[in-house]
């Protein structure tokens, strides 16, 4: 077994989070790693040959499910990484490179953390083989993927990746050592890509590492010039109460119908005070023309609710409440309110799983458990029944 996911447990409906919550969080890892005692064998999850989209022969880089499978297995080469780095699996015995290497791939950097010395991303260059089937397809490939794992709960790793997940619940990653580590491996390799080529660029990521990703999305899309990043973001943590998971229908609207009106009330009340930020809708607007990608599971708590994120916006227009969804769907109570008192008026951290726009892919399959609704390697299964719809902000 070797994904990890974390549930976030949220104490109310509105996701405003009591500090007694950060005693109750519940991380669930199945990544392998040594284990005292245990005999050196690897899991087989790590060996690509095993594990891997083996199928995927031939890459057609405008086919998304293809796009889609090459990326996951390059974040899954991360992890392997950091496993190989934990068994300290060098050379031959590396298990990593064959995740990156099928696809014609090389490992361009490679991202530690400077905290505990663990792998937490990588840089991947592309070098396209000589003779090709279909130049054309082949022109839409990336120049380059920088690529981000999620947290592996094993000792070589444990203690940084769960302080990170905590982090991003209570108030974010933005100043964090290895957010700032990854953001300087985007910045470089933007610079190493050709002149007007940014966007073959892309970022990926697997549930904190989504986290990364997007951040690092958000403020490239802010910058001047608004840089824009192709991001496929698999199981992004979403830092509030999994409604989605509520199984009547008219209860899940209810919820967040009453839970929209909570948030855009007190949006209003703190804006009125002084205590928000007056230009939250510009900065939210201004996000719109970046479209990532995002991957998530229905059966998956922590990414779930962005099914809901993105339909209940549909809905309070058709209910007149248009101006009340708009206003609650980039507002977060727990950001409002930890930004209370703070320089700048408030409005708190960056709510960083508020997208104005997504192309939005559900795995409607089944997922006996946690371990597949969260894990990475449901995304390069050839047999999946996905639903995709694209959301633009208005």
């Amino acid at each position: 077994m070797d994904f990890f996911f974390s549930m976030y447990q949220v104490a109310s409906l509105i996701d405003v989070v009591p500090p007694s919550y950060f005693t109750n969080v519940l991380f669930i890892s199945c990544a392998e790693g040594p284990e005292p005692g245990a005999s050196e064998m690897p899991s087989l999850n790590d060996l690509f040959d095993a594990s891997g989209p083996t199928y995927l022969t031939y890459v057609n880089w405008n086919c998304p499910h293809h796009r889609r499978s090459v990326m996951a297995s390059l974040v899954q080469g991360v992890y392997v990484l950091e496993r190989d780095r934990q068994w300290n699996r060098q050379g031959p015995d590396a298990r990593a490179p064959a995740w990156w290497r099928f696809f014609h791939f090389d490992l361009h950097q490679v991202l530690v953390d400077a905290a505990d010395g663990s792998i937490f991303g990588a840089v991947y260059a592309f070098h396209p083989p000589l003779h090709l089937p279909d130049p054309a397809a082949a022109a839409a490939a990336p120049h380059f993927v920088v690529a981000f794992r999620g947290t592996i709960t094993k000792k070589g790793s444990a203690k940084r990746d769960l302080e990170l997940d905590l982090q991003l619940v209570r108030n974010g990653l933005e100043g964090k050592s290895r957010f700032r580590a990854a953001m300087q491996a985007v910045h470089d390799t933007l610079a190493a890509a050709a002149a007007g080529q940014h966007r073959r660029v892309w970022l990926a990521g697997h549930s904190l590492g989504s986290a990364i990703a997007t951040l690092a999305g958000k403020t490239l899309a802010r910058s001047a010039g608004g840089v824009l990043l192709p991001a496929f973001l698999f199981n992004a943590p979403f830092v509030s109460a999994p409604v989605e998971r509520i199984g009547d229908r008219r209860v899940r609207q209810g919820v967040r119908i009453a839970s929209s009106f909570v948030t855009a009330g007190v949006a209003a009340v703190l804006q009125q005070r002084g205590g928000g930020s007056a230009g939250g809708e510009a900065a939210f607007a201004a996000l719109a023309a970046w479209v990532p990608d995002l991957f998530v599971n229905p059966a998956d708590p922590i990414s779930a609710e962005y099914v809901g994120y993105f339909d209940h916006r549909r809905k309070m227009e058709a209910i007149g409440a248009g101006a009340v969804g708009r206003l609650a769907t980039r507002n977060s109570v727990k950001d409002l309110l930890l930004g209370i008192g703070k320089k700048g008026g408030g409005g708190g951290c960056e709510p960083l799983h508020l997208f104005p726009s997504a192309v939005l892919t559900v795995n409607r399959g089944p997922s006996p458990d946690f371990k597949t609704a969260h894990g990475i390697h449901q995304w390069w299964r050839p047999d999946l029944p996905l639903e995709c719809t694209a959301h633009y902000y208005t």
